[in-house]
Formats: structure tokens, C-alpha cells, sequence
């Protein structure tokens, strides 16, 4: 599997704006407004942190990847939103990759 999925879900949420929201559930969430958008991904954030300690206590790890995905789906629908690709994101981790991960957070702190 390739991040080739990530610009294709990315290009359908882009298509859905402007959208009839009676008939895209991603349509309704851009008609709804950016506070709509984030209550989802808060949400899915929550969701995710549940599943992963469910995991942990031998809960089913399938779940956790479930609650991921819808995770990622609202985080795409936030970055489209501000008129932003997943590839943008893609872009950002290929940047830090092979930088220490400690390294990177004082770089943020710098600017």
C-alpha cells in the first residue's frame, strides 16, 4: 500500500466542498463551518486514546485502527478546509525524517 490513498481520499474531501450537504456527509461538515470540523476531530482523538488503553487491556487492536482512520479522515477534512493536501502533511514528515525527534521539538521552540 502506498500514501497514494491519502491524495485520492484528499481529492474526494476537496471535491465535496461547495457541495450538496443533503447528499455528502463531508459536504455537510464544510457547510457546518471550521468549529464543526474540529469538534470531529476532537472527538476522533478522544475516540482514538479510548480504543488505544482498550488495546492495552486486551482490548481488539482492529479497533484501535478503526478510530485511527476516522482520525485522519476529520484531520484531511480540517487541512482541506484551509485549502491544504495531505501531501502537504506527507512533505513535513519526509522533512524530519532522520532528525532526532528531540532535535526537531527544540528547532519549534527556537522560532
Amino acid at each position: 500500500m502506498s500514501d497514494d490513498i491519502l491524495r485520492r481520499v484528499g481529492a474526494v474531501i476537496d471535491s465535496r466542498k461547495g457541495a450538496d450537504p443533503g447528499t455528502s456527509y463531508v459536504a455537510k461538515l464544510f457547510d457546518k463551518g471550521l468549529d464543526s470540523i474540529l469538534k470531529k476531530v476532537g472527538e476522533e482523538a478522544t475516540e482514538t486514546v479510548m480504543a488505544a488503553k482498550d488495546v492495552q487491556t486486551g482490548g481488539d487492536p482492529h479497533k484501535l485502527v478503526y478510530e485511527v482512520a476516522d482520525l485522519w479522515f476529520h484531520s484531511l477534512v480540517a487541512l482541506a478546509h484551509f485549502g491544504l493536501k495531505p501531501e502537504d502533511v506527507l512533505a513535513e514528515l519526509a522533512r524530519r525524517e532522520g532528525l532526532s525527534g528531540l532535535a526537531e521539538f527544540a528547532s519549534r521552540t527556537q522560532d
